[in-house]
């Protein structure tokens, strides 16, 4: 099987677009499972999901239909999806009654994956309290800000996370709670606490009362300037982008018949790659399980080869990554002899696949894994493009056509109009999943939402059949293994250093991860420093996935454009001549 093969005609593609929108209508219309409706949010009509939980705690009781159905699995660790819920609810009544968490308040979560986050997380969102999920790879002084900024009263943590925080918690005044600790510890475990407890009833949940558009999370992302902010999400935006998914898999499987198992061997099963500090593994890997009662299987860390295995092992029915892990299986000497038939898809979100990885997907994996393609942003709760199948094969270059049926998405000139198909400009989004803003950041948010319209900072354009196609960035954004990297956060950081006059960052394409951090630094005279000191330097100071790979050192001024900014189109542009990669 290749892309060829599975190639459409744009007038296939047209008829095939034309019974979609008919099945599209008729499953959000008028007493359908799935059907819209119209509400008014901060002054916007918007479409929503009428039927859908209205907050995560309904959504969480899904799962109890199938209570006894294993659901987080981790290492030797497994638990179904009433235990899960379970836990969550013990958990839930600790932040209640002893930590005295009330509806708003802030929690954090800093820990790699493992079925306490996941509770965790239930538990904060089930009391009304707004999670905050914090990146795990992070140094000392990024979490510092994070906790700063988000004013989080309780934090969970792992063991490494709690040696980084140590410096400093004290004097913020956060309570710990510790995952999975490894060695004997005066400060309370998240199994020990929540075990000591009944959970809420059904009864303390109703008194609680969590509304739709309640804040339910704090994520944050690399900004084009400065520090991460904190994109604030409501219980409506989030519920709304797990059924957009569930929309879309639902009509696609009504339009391609051939893709629904009637009898499947295995119950669904996913393998969570992504760390759940990140949308796509907190929203369409964990949270959408619920919807579609699927195993969670968790990985201690990325390993092409554990994976291999695990997907053997577990049955695993839907891979759903960054495009450099399906890379990194494909070149697994142990690809060949691994049983991957449970496979129903080779998903993939967070930075755009290659169209030769594509092809190669469709030539190695078996026929049922269906590759597909996403495009969203935290802001968005990943939700703005989606492509699978016989559409990918045919536009390999694409993210996909907007994501029906509460999603807009419209393309604008630098004034703001709406272009024609085929017109170049940013990439703008609306909808019920579009965040409620940065936290604490009001001009930032003005920045980016008007009218409704969420402004992506992304280049691209709509072709004739309203797929969409991503061509640059606005925003000085590196995208590194699904790694959101702001290039203004890592000048700071590397200009702290006492030889460094000026420095630019920028980003240059990488097979393997899809781009590779560099940068160019202009020194101080008689400064001797090397990419292995600066490396050094900026190990106590960024996250280690934002320490430029290739560092570049000259003695005179970097060049200018007429702004008098640093050029840093020339400067990638010379970098990419010198490695011989082509742009």
């Amino acid at each position: 099987m290749t892309i060829q093969a599975n190639t459409l005609s744009d007038q296939q593609i047209s008829h095939d677009l034309g019974q979609l929108k008919s099945i599209a209508a008729a499953h959000m219309g008028s007493g359908a499972a799935l059907e819209t409706e119209t509400v008014t949010i901060d002054g916007q009509e918007l479409s929503v999901f009428a039927h859908a939980p209205k907050n995560l705690g309904e959504l969480y009781k899904l799962g109890l239909e199938f209570g006894d159905q294993t659901f987080l699995v981790y290492q030797q660790e497994r638990f179904n999806f009433a235990e899960s819920l379970d836990l969550a609810l013990r958990m839930a009544r600790i932040l209640k009654e002893k930590y005295e968490i009330q509806r708003g308040d802030r929690v954090a979560i800093c820990a790699r994956n493992s079925p306490e986050w996941c509770m965790a997380y239930m538990a904060i969102t089930l009391v009304g309290a707004i999670v905050v999920p914090m990146n795990s790879w992070w140094k000392s002084s990024e979490l510092k800000y994070g906790l700063s900024d988000s004013d989080s009263k309780l934090i969970f943590l792992d063991p490494a996370r709690l040696d980084l925080v140590k410096p400093f918690i004290d004097k913020l005044d956060v309570q710990i709670v510790m995952i999975k600790p490894e060695v004997e510890s005066t400060l309370p475990e998240f199994y020990e606490l929540a075990r000591s407890v009944k959970p809420l009833s059904q009864d303390e949940l109703t008194q609680i009362e969590v509304f739709p558009e309640d804040k339910a999370s704090i994520m944050y992302t690399s900004g084009s300037t400065g520090m991460p902010k904190g994109v604030l999400s409501t219980h409506r935006n989030i519920i709304n982008a797990l059924y957009t998914w569930k929309f879309v898999k639902e009509i696609t499987e009504i339009l391609r018949p051939e893709l629904v198992e009637e009898n499947p061997t295995y119950p669904p099963a996913l393998l969570a790659n992504v760390p759940l500090f990140h949308v796509t593994g907190s929203h369409a890997q964990f949270l959408a399980s619920f919807i579609y009662s699927r195993k969670f299987v968790m990985m201690y860390k990325w390993d092409a080869e554990a994976a291999l295995k695990l997907i053997e092992q577990e049955r695993i029915s839907v891979f759903h990554g960054v495009p450099t892990m399906a890379w990194e299986i494909m070149q697994s000497p142990n690809f060949e002899t691994t049983d991957l038939s449970s496979l129903r898809g080779v998903q993939s979100g967070g930075a755009p696949r290659p169209p030769e990885h594509l092809n190669m997907i469709m030539q190695k994996f078996p026929d049922a894994a269906i590759p597909g393609l996403g495009y969203g942003l935290t802001e968005t709760n990943a939700i703005g493009a989606i492509i699978s199948g016989k559409f990918y094969a045919s536009r390999p270059n694409s993210t996909g056509r907007p994501t029906p049926p509460v999603t807009s998405v419209k393309i604008v000139d630098d004034e703001g109009n709406t272009l024609e198909d085929g017109g170049v400009g940013e990439i703008c989004i609306k909808g019920a999943t579009v965040m409620k803003g940065y936290w604490n950041k009001p001009e930032a948010t003005a920045e980016v939402i008007k009218d409704g319209w969420f402004h992506s900072g992304d280049i691209g354009m709509l072709d004739d059949l309203g797929f969409l196609i991503i061509l640059d960035r606005a925003k000085d954004i590196v995208i590194r293994g699904g790694e959101n990297i702001g290039c203004a956060e890592v000048e700071y950081a590397i200009s702290e250093h006492p030889e460094v006059s000026e420095v630019s960052v920028y980003g240059i394409p990488e097979e393997r991860l899809g781009e590779m951090l560099c940068c160019s630094i202009m020194l101080q005279a008689g400064s001797v420093l090397n990419s292995e000191q600066l490396t050094s330097f900026l190990s106590s100071r960024i996250a280690s996935f934002k320490i430029p790979e290739r560092a570049f050192f000259q003695y005179e001024q970097l060049p200018r454009i007429a702004t008098g900014k640093i050029a840093k189109k020339e400067l990638r542009k010379k970098t990419l001549e010198f490695l011989g990669v082509d742009a």
